[in-house]
């Protein structure tokens, strides 16, 4: 990752909260929080997921009112009382999990609610591609949002939030979605907006980032300021510390579990798109093995997503087969089946967006335990549900998983996106898996939640678990996988060893650096071997 140039010096404060303190049901959030921010600065905020980072910043939005404290924009205190009031003192937020609908397209989700602003004609269409030009959005403002991947909607999300006129952005985990080159192209348009005068509110969890694009950190444990920091002499290790008080965690596996059992078999895998010659997934074989863990690096869009998609049975493929294999050797076709069946036959999914795919936010804990495992136990018996097994086992998952939650019967929708992860880790894990798909399975989690995610997969890898890995942090691909593929339009072109490769190396044929035409079968990279796509 480049690092950026420094920002503009610091100016007045633009945003000061004062002794903020926010209670629920079980739990306080925020305790006496305080926080000041400058004009034209990166502010990062930084805390473990559950430490209240996100609900701070719902109430600095006007999501959540604070129980005690008071809160200043301009030097002037004023009552945020809901969303508009704070697009009107000129803040905005682009959330974790985005506001979008997905029914509606990219102009309509811009336009809903600001069709005052610019009209809904040609001034509008151009400020749109004025915003969308410095935000890197190339969608067409007609495609329907529910089209577009996860990095698209992420920039239309900021369009929106620049377009309503905010002149101080909450970037609530911004970068959870992107590869490094995406990363870098953000940060500098991060700072090119600093230099026309935005103030940012950084929320990550990745400390070498916030050290990359923050001006000063402030630190959250447990819903209280613990400290703040300048991000040119403090280092990732001591960030940590402060936030959990522990060193960083790793990914790297050390030995080797793979053995010789082919677990899943995917053979000339094809998966047409509609309306376009080319296809989502092209001619896709491979193999996972019993205690291997093959991982998928891609930039958005390549197919991983399609990939993942259509091995649980959520497209249907055009051609090719998905077959689960038994232990002793017995090929079962999944190809006709839906996601259910594939799910009873033996696979766990850790989807690559968990309030899509993953919980039913609205429901307590307990019932986000039985979904997909409704037919089997603990959460089961015959034909009926064990509502006191599903309590009962959710409890232990909260407990192994470190899940921080005043009960099993708070919605799911309350929790941290960290401790939302580690409940489907849990979930999935639980229900002893011959093969794990885990897509982006640290997406958006804090340091450590990312290493208990880590280490139940290596657990579980060492007890003969196959895991298909799909994921964006490039760090995490060399270090938990056996065997890493590179995905680029639709197709497996590369293989890479996890010993030798560097992220560089990784990140270059994710891009299909060194190819010749369009045509070209792959990258041509050093430590990155050329594969025909076939299964070995």
């Amino acid at each position: 990752m480049n690092s950026p140039e420094p920002g503009a010096a610091r100016g007045a404060p633009v945003v000061e909260l004062t002794g903020i303190t926010k209670r629920f049901p079980g739990v306080v959030a925020n305790s006496d929080v305080n926080l000041t921010v400058h004009a034209g600065e990166v502010h990062a905020i930084c805390g473990e997921n559950g430490a209240g980072k996100s609900t701070l910043m719902k109430i600095l939005y006007g999501m959540q009112q604070p129980d005690e404290g008071s809160i200043s924009v301009n030097s002037s205190p004023v009552r945020l009382r809901n969303p508009q009031d704070a697009i009107q003192a000129g803040i905005g937020m682009v959330h974790q999990h985005f506001m979008l609908a997905d029914n509606l397209t990219v102009r309509e989700n811009v336009l809903l609610g600001a069709e005052g602003l610019h009209g809904i004609g040609g001034r509008a269409r151009k400020r749109m591609a004025e915003l969308a030009g410095q935000t890197g959005l190339h969608a067409s403002p007609d495609v329907l949002v529910e089209r577009l991947g996860v990095a698209d909607r992420q920039r239309v999300e900021i369009v929106k939030v620049l377009y309503r006129g905010a002149k101080i952005v909450i970037l609530d985990e911004p970068t959870a979605v992107l590869v490094p080159h995406e990363v870098d192209a953000l940060f500098d348009t991060v700072r090119s907006m600093q230099a026309q005068g935005f103030t940012f509110l950084f929320i990550s969890h990745k400390l070498d980032e916030v050290r990359a694009i923050a001006d000063t950190v402030t630190v959250i444990r447990r819903g209280t300021t613990v400290g703040t920091a300048d991000p040119k002499t403090i280092s990732s290790r001591e960030l940590a510390e402060m936030m959990v008080g522990s060193e960083l965690p790793s990914p790297e596996t050390r030995e080797s579990t793979v053995t010789t059992r082919e677990v899943l078999r995917v053979h000339d895998l094809r998966l047409d798109t509609e309306g376009s010659a080319r296809a989502a997934l092209d001619h896709i074989s491979f193999a996972v093995r019993a205690g291997e863990v093959l991982g998928v690096a891609g930039v958005e869009g390549n197919g991983q997503t399609e990939l993942v998609e259509t091995i649980m049975g959520m497209r249907k493929a055009s051609s090719g087969k998905v077959e689960l294999v038994d232990a002793g050797g017995q090929a079962r076709d999944l190809t006709r089946l839906g996601t259910l069946a594939r799910r009873e036959a033996g696979i766990g999914y850790i989807p690559e967006d968990r309030t899509r795919h993953g919980l039913l936010l609205t429901q307590p804990l307990w019932v986000n335990r039985i979904l997909g495992y409704q037919t089997r136990k603990p959460v089961a018996s015959g034909p009926l549900l064990d509502i006191s097994g599903a309590r009962k086992d959710t409890e232990r998952i909260v407990t192994d998983y470190d899940v921080r939650t005043p009960g099993i019967d708070v919605p799911a929708g309350a929790l941290s996106g960290g401790n939302q992860q580690k409940l489907i880790v849990g979930r999935e894990l639980s229900g002893t898996p011959v093969l794990l798909i885990a897509s982006h399975p640290t997406r958006g989690v804090d340091v450590g939640a990312q290493a208990l995610i880590w280490e139940q997969i290596r657990l579980a890898r060492a007890e003969g678990l196959a895991v298909l890995l799909i994921s964006a942090d490039l760090d995490e691909l060399i270090g938990l996988s056996d065997t890493i593929r590179v995905m680029l339009r639709g197709r497996l072109v590369t293989e890479a060893d996890p010993a030798t490769v560097t992220p560089t190396e990784l990140g270059s044929a994710m891009t299909g650096a060194g190819e010749t035409d369009a045509a070209a079968d792959g990258p041509d990279v050093s430590a990155v071997s050329e594969s025909d796509g076939e299964q070995s």
